[in-house]
């Protein structure tokens, strides 16, 4: 008799440690691509501080990006099918020095 395995067939064990759980708030990401892959870069640009780090880069093949933008949609869609339309800026103004002083020459 086979041992019996609890997992479904394709099923995926993901596992995620404490530091990675706590997550990076960002409320800017900066995407760039080549042929090859795509580029996530997410920064969490504060008022007043004349210089904001990236937090996290992501990398992904086109496909994945592909994946990703379409798992992105149906998210939001079920958020707002729960809580309502999410209010979208028109433009976002970003000022140059971010809340700091005025740079000057």
């Amino acid at each position: 008799m086979a041992a019996e395995n609890n997992q479904q067939p394709n099923q995926l064990n993901i596992e995620i440690s404490e530091e990675v759980s706590e997550g990076q708030y960002a409320n800017l990401a900066i995407i760039t691509h080549s042929h090859a892959e795509f580029v996530f870069d997410f920064v969490n640009v504060m008022p007043g501080t004349p210089k904001s780090k990236v937090k996290s880069r992501l990398i992904m093949t086109p496909f994945h990006a592909k994946r990703f933008m379409k798992a992105i949609v149906e998210n939001v869609q079920k958020f707002e099918a729960s809580h309502g339309e999410i209010k979208d800026m028109e433009t976002v103004e970003m000022p140059f020095n971010f809340g700091g002083p005025p740079a000057q020459a």
